[in-house]
């Protein structure tokens, strides 16, 4: 019995091989590919264009002025290097300054943290009437922060304050609010957690509501208590939300001005500067002493301090705050719930 052997066929003559037949296409396929490939690009290009005109380029100008003695009446100003910086770094009150900001903001940020995340995760629950909890705790955020500063600088009065009013009642001694600088910085704090804590309370909500409530009933089949649950499941699962919430919290800290500007009737700080913050030294020397060059050279100061302030959160947020793929976010698949763990 002979065995057949196949045998390619070779091309007509004159003709190529399918491989190296080139396809032509047409202007119309090109354009398609040409709009799937740079469509996305120009769509989004209207936010970098309005950036590079009101973000980088202030920034840019504000740099170059920083390294002048700018007369803003004539629009120029003379090279002196960096004698701004160095009056700046020399200056007691900008030291002052320094140490206020940053009294204000641990004062301010951390409590505001916590509660915002108290209050939603007791909102998160299922409660009676809750979208009117819901809006309510955004109220103090819609408030001009001009009429909160004005209302809580009241409450906060030395002589005939709301809470220096209580304190005597309660047998305690009044606490000089303007005068002393922890008492002053724990005033300003109490109004800025008053106006942020329910906005950011809102959008660690709004992530909450996103973790599949599958995860917390096998939690609540496997034993685990109500903390363990709010341990491993909510909390690894708002990590982006954290992170958002700890950065713009840093960065609106850091920039505080509403609130200590009119903590009193001058708006300068205090007499011994007890509560001026950068950026109310910033408005000082810019717009009462009409020296833009220092302005814009604690402008870039304060720019790098929250820059690196915001980097080092970012770095410990990651740490303490475990990713998605991390222990708690998917028990389902991880079998992290043991039997009467968490009780």
């Amino acid at each position: 019995m002979t065995t057949t052997e196949a045998r390619p066929v070779a091309p007509p003559a004159g003709s190529e091989p399918e491989a190296r037949r080139v396809r032509v296409l047409s202007f119309s396929q090109k354009l398609s590919r040409w709009d799937l490939k740079f469509s996305p690009f120009l769509y989004i290009s209207p936010f970098f264009i309005m950036f590079a005109v009101v973000g980088l380029f202030p920034i840019a100008y504000t740099a170059v002025i920083s390294f002048m003695d700018w007369d803003l009446v004539r629009n120029e100003g003379e090279f002196i290097g960096i004698g701004q910086y160095v009056w700046l770094l020399q200056n007691p009150h900008f030291w002052a300054a320094l140490r206020n900001t940053f009294s204000i903001f641990l004062l301010s940020s951390v409590p505001q943290l916590i509660l915002a995340i108290f209050i939603a995760a007791m909102l998160d629950k299922n409660i009676r009437a809750k979208t009117f909890w819901r809006t309510s705790v955004l109220l103090p955020y819609v408030m001009a922060p001009v009429a909160v500063a004005l209302i809580f600088s009241n409450m906060f009065g030395d002589n005939h304050g709301l809470v220096n009013n209580i304190l005597t009642d309660l047998g305690l001694p009044a606490v000089q609010w303007h005068k002393e600088v922890f008492a002053s910085h724990v005033a300003i704090a109490t109004m800025v957690n008053f106006r942020w804590v329910g906005y950011n309370a809102l959008i660690l909500l709004a992530a909450m509501q996103a973790v599949p409530r599958e995860y917390y009933e096998a939690a609540t089949v496997d034993g685990a208590g109500g903390f363990r649950q709010f341990w491993s499941i909510t909390l690894p699962s708002l990590r982006p939300t954290l992170i958002f919430v700890i950065i713009t919290s840093t960065i609106g800290g850091l920039q505080i001005f509403d609130e200590p500007s009119q903590f009193d009737n001058t708006g300068e700080g205090g007499s011994a500067q007890q509560w001026l913050t950068i950026s109310l030294f910033l408005y000082n020397i810019g717009w009462r002493e009409w020296n833009f060059g220092r302005a814009a050279a604690l402008a870039w100061i304060l720019f790098l301090i929250i820059l690196v302030i915001g980097l080092i959160n970012l770095a410990i947020t990651r740490r303490l705050v475990r990713d998605e793929g991390g222990r708690g976010v998917s028990p389902l698949k991880r079998g992290l719930f043991k039997k009467g763990a968490g009780r």
